[in-house]
């Protein structure tokens, strides 16, 4: 029995049921671990059948004359994207008298900066030794073409200072030419102009110098700037493990399975909306979760314990359908073959009190087509109703799956009890088949529900809703089984009733 000593509210309306999702994830367990699995065996499988190529590495200094000590590292990415060059891959093809294209062989190798001047390396070939003369030749071409570019921006910037020299140079030639032209006996508006040309002459050999000394910088820095870049970690194979590359790929596979079954299970968790928890069930259905049976399982154990709770609940629904004054009927949703099994234990356990037959209204064969044993009870279809005898009890099993003709739910018992699969069908279907048997007047006894959550601590009694859960009892009044008067007016009442019924149903 799923009773408990406390209730909780069903009036709450949350955006997000997180315990229902959490549940409804870890049914579908089956689901995540195989593509946690599948990604761990492609990842390994990645690894053996698709090895690294042969590679190479090698580490170059890179020195350059705008460093300086707060620099966030835009220096060396741009010396990352100058090796990315036709330019520099060229250079390097023509020293290993390649003809492949440069295009190509950019394809192979890629640069990474570890530090503000510190440039790795790294080269793909058919085999080691072509790898590590193809990172040597990279390497080179590197240095050459950095050295080359400072080399000329150098001259470039003593150039430009010099010119500079050379134009002040001139105008100082011509101030010191006007000062030679002047008079020593001029006026003192002469004197004043003198003044200012010496001032003027002081002036340009200051600029003149200072340039000197900044062209001389320039070209100074230069050297410096050569001998600072080189290959300080010389060209080597990298060797690969194949056992540590597998178990590295298999764990990252294993994580992107997990995840992305983690992420399919709650996606269509939250799209497909199937109610799993006790709570909702019977929310959703207006019935209380009156008994439970745990899904086969091929553990010993756990195989004695499933026995062992099917046969209290055989026990259990014996005792409804004898204390019912009504025919009693199992509807299942999702189980048929459980209600089946279950509907033949019950049937055995009325046995003891009167002959007793089992009206089969479900569409599959899980009653007609499975093997008798002795003292099974009859299974007997709709059309055979007839020929039972008046005394003889029947229980009647149908379904309430989508496509169920509603109207004849009633012929197999005048109430019910709902046997459900956890997370079968979805909460708009369970609305559907409450208020199609509301509207046929058979009231839902209770559900038992099968593969129930073991996790599952929620509360499967309406505790305020009692009256929703057996609306329609008081509608019809109740019949003796057995005594001859119902059994003989069931079957020239269906034919009359089913136009009323439908009429009801539209």
């Amino acid at each position: 029995m799923t009773t408990s000593t406390s209730s909780e509210s069903s009036g709450t309306v949350t955006l997000l049921d997180v315990q229902g999702l959490v549940v409804a994830v870890r049914r579908r367990r089956r689901l995540w671990s195989a593509l946690a699995l599948l990604g761990l065996l492609v990842g390994a499988a990645v690894a053996v059948l698709l090895p690294p190529p042969p590679s190479a590495v090698t580490k170059v200094l890179v020195a350059h004359k705008e460093d300086q000590p707060n620099d966030t590292g835009t220096l060396i990415r741009t010396d990352v994207e100058l090796l990315q060059t036709t330019r520099v891959a060229g250079m390097a093809l023509r020293s290993l008298e390649s003809q492949e294209k440069p295009e190509d062989f950019m394809r192979d190798y890629r640069g990474t900066g570890l530090t503000n001047n510190l440039l790795r390396i790294d080269v793909t070939g058919a085999d080691d030794a072509e790898a590590v003369a193809r990172a040597q030749a990279l390497a080179d071409a590197f240095v050459a073409d950095h050295v080359r570019r400072m080399r000329e921006a150098a001259q470039a910037e003593a150039a430009a200072l010099l010119d500079q020299r050379d134009r002040m140079r001139d105008e100082l030639g011509e101030v010191n030419k006007a000062i030679g032209e002047q008079s020593p006996d001029a006026d003192p508006k002469a004197s004043a102009d003198i003044e200012s040309l010496f001032a003027r002459r002081a002036e340009l050999s200051s600029r003149i110098a200072e340039f000197d000394q900044r062209a001389a910088e320039a070209r100074t820095g230069t050297p410096k700037v050569v001998a600072g870049t080189e290959i300080v970690d010389a060209p080597r194979a990298v060797r690969h493990s194949l056992p540590e590359a597998a178990a590295t790929n298999a764990a990252i596979g294993l994580v992107l399975g997990l995840v992305l079954g983690l992420a399919v299970a709650a996606v269509g968790t939250v799209v497909a909306d199937r109610p799993v928890l006790r709570r909702d069930i019977a929310a959703n259905l207006g019935a209380s979760v009156i008994a439970e049976l745990p899904r086969r399982s091929g553990r010993l154990w756990q195989r004695r314990r499933t026995r062992a709770a099917r046969e209290r609940l055989t026990v259990t629904l014996a005792r409804t359908a004898r204390g019912s004054a009504e025919p009693l009927s199992l509807l299942e949703l999702g189980c048929a073959r459980s209600a089946s099994v279950l509907a033949v234990d019950v049937a055995g356990a009325l046995a003891a009190d009167g002959p007793v037959a089992v009206v089969d209204g479900l569409p599959g064969p899980q009653l007609a087509g499975r093997r008798t044993k002795p003292g099974d009870p009859a299974v007997i279809s709709g059309e055979g109703v007839a020929t039972v005898s008046p005394e003889e009890r029947l229980l009647g099993v149908g379904s309430v799956a989508p496509g169920t003709a509603w109207t004849d739910l009633q012929y197999l018992g005048t109430r019910t009890v709902l046997v459900l699969r956890a997370g079968h069908a979805s909460a708009a279907w369970l609305h559907t088949v409450a208020r199609q048997l509301a509207d046929q007047h058979i009231p839902v006894i209770g559900v038992v529900l099968i593969d129930p959550d073991p996790r599952d601590r929620t509360d499967g009694t309406l505790w305020d809703g009692l009256h929703v859960a057996l609306r329609g009892r008081s509608e019809r009044p109740p019949r003796q089984q057995g005594t001859g008067r119902w059994q003989a007016e069931r079957l020239p009442m269906a034919a009359a009733r089913v136009p009323d019924s439908n009429q009801e149903a539209r």
